[in-house]
């Protein structure tokens, strides 16, 4: 029996086999916006980069606090003493007869050590108070400012996400128009060398198939731009997404009214939140400086104790001291004048600063809630714009095969089709992330919207992000920023 008919090799049971093996392999699912956000969150650059500076501005909290905490000092000594004395003496009468002068010489030799403690606590230091004041308020704004950085991320992704599936869309459709406008420059080929038409028919089918070969190549190039940014924010590789579902609702947005928006705007806005915070800040910043006209109060115990082995002295000497010290500020060369003015006017640009996030956030709310309100129609208008197409290119074709046509209206129907195709899909993601960016701009965009985007999206729609891969042996990893630094512990 030969070994392709042998019970082992048998086709059928080599069949079975494979589906065996294939039944125990591991399911590969394409990611979807959720995960694909939740590594975002983890991995991006730019949100670490603002959770690091939050922490350092919380250590900086500390730092202002230690200012109001009694500060304990100690210095201490040993040292070796050495002194060498020598004078030398004449008497005037003596020298006047002839006589000499005489000469004494002394010296001391001891070793000694000394030791000090002072300890001071601020009892009143509106300066050192306002400035850890201040820094509570940093925390708070550094604070709004991460909120701001992850909605952004948030957004960002959602964008880069579904920047992906348009552009896979359209050169889906590209492709299409390619491979139909193609047919047609072979038909016209074939009817020009039997003499039904003419060489201009050819000459129209060739630059409309050159023209949707360089869309082709555009949308191609388009797809990867939009892959390599979605990486970039994740510093994660997918092999595939899921793509968006047929029957996405497409309705306006609610609350229905626009007066709603900006009024939850006007409320959660980490933008507004932080403007209104650096207000406070300058504010703080008034105090300041205004605090150094004030005298301060400071309450202080110092403590010496010296000892030496001189032959002549025994024991050793101790000192303590407790006090209260003030200080007042009398004439400082018109600085800490000059210091009130300079935090004054940074308060009043602060105020307008705040202004003026107001009055852009209810202009952006107004914008997006009027767009993506005309997104709705234009998602509809688009998708009877297809069926109206596809009814004339029919019907071009028709009066083309009875010569009532000629080749370019055909041809002009065939891009209309296709760009009708491309608009559709264009208008739909456009209306997704016009919706998800109204709802950054309230300052409601979170991990639950995500969720409740990603419920529209389908394994079964994926789109492959298989690529050419050009980076090369000596590219860097994600995230290899170099040795992080490691704080201290505090004990």
């Amino acid at each position: 029996m030969s070994p392709l008919t042998s019970p082992s090799r048998s086709p059928l049971r080599y069949a079975v086999s494979l589906v065996i093996a294939a039944s125990f392999a591991p399911a590969v699912h394409a990611a979807d916006l959720l995960t694909i956000t939740q590594d975002a969150l983890e991995h991006s650059a730019t949100l670490n980069s603002s959770r690091s500076t939050f922490r350092s501005t919380e250590a900086g909290q500390d730092v202002e606090r230690g200012d109001l905490l009694p500060q304990i000092s100690a210095t201490g000594s040993a040292y070796r003493y050495n002194t060498l004395e020598s004078q030398s003496y004449s008497n005037s009468a003596v020298s006047e007869a002839g006589g000499s002068s005489s000469s004494t010489s002394s010296g001391e030799d001891y070793n000694g050590t000394s030791l000090g403690v002072n300890v001071t606590q601020a009892l009143f230091d509106a300066t050192n108070w306002y400035e850890y004041e201040q820094s509570k308020k940093q925390v708070g704004q550094q604070a709004l400012q991460l909120e701001i950085d992850q909605q952004q991320l948030l957004y960002d992704v959602s964008e880069a996400y579904f920047d992906i599936l348009r552009n896979k869309e359209i050169l889906d459709a590209s492709q299409a128009q390619e491979k139909a406008i193609g047919r047609q420059l072979e038909q016209a080929k074939e009817q020009f060398n039997v003499g039904i038409v003419a060489i201009t028919d050819v000459n129209e089918a060739q630059a409309s198939y050159d023209s949707a070969r360089a869309s082709l190549i555009s949308a191609r190039n388009d797809l990867q731009v939009s892959f390599e940014a979605l990486e970039r924010l994740t510093g994660q590789h997918y092999e595939s997404i899921e793509g968006l579902a047929d029957d996405l609702p497409i309705k306006p947005p609610v609350p229905a009214k626009r007066s709603d928006w900006v009024t939850l705007a006007l409320q959660s806005s980490p933008s507004i939140q932080y403007s209104q915070a650096a207000v406070e800040l300058a504010k703080s910043g008034v105090d300041i400086a205004k605090a150094g006209h004030l005298p301060t109060l400071d309450a202080y115990a110092d403590y010496a104790y010296s000892d030496n082995d001189r032959d002549e002295l025994k024991g050793h000497n101790e000192n303590v001291e407790v006090g209260v010290q003030a200080s007042l500020p009398i004439y400082t060369g018109g600085s800490t004048s000059a210091s009130v003015k300079e935090n004054t006017y940074s308060l009043e640009a602060s105020q307008y600063d705040f202004e003026d996030q107001r009055r852009y956030t209810t202009q952006q709310v107004r914008s997006l809630f009027t767009q993506v309100a005309n997104d709705v129609e234009s998602v509809n208008a688009q998708q009877e714009a297809i069926v109206s197409n596809r009814s004339a290119l029919e019907a071009t074709r028709a009066g083309y095969q009875v010569g009532t046509r000629n080749i370019v209206d055909v041809l002009d129907a065939e891009q209309s089709l296709y760009e009708a195709i491309s608009d559709y899909a264009d208008a739909r993601y456009t209306y997704v992330t016009d919706l998800l960016q109204l709802r950054q701009q309230t300052g409601v965009l979170n991990l639950d919207v995500i969720r409740g985007t990603n419920q529209w999206l389908r394994d079964t729609k994926r789109v492959s992000l298989t690529l050419a891969d050009d980076r090369g042996t000596g590219t860097p990893a994600m995230d290899d920023i170099g040795e992080r630094p490691k704080p201290p512990t505090t004990p």
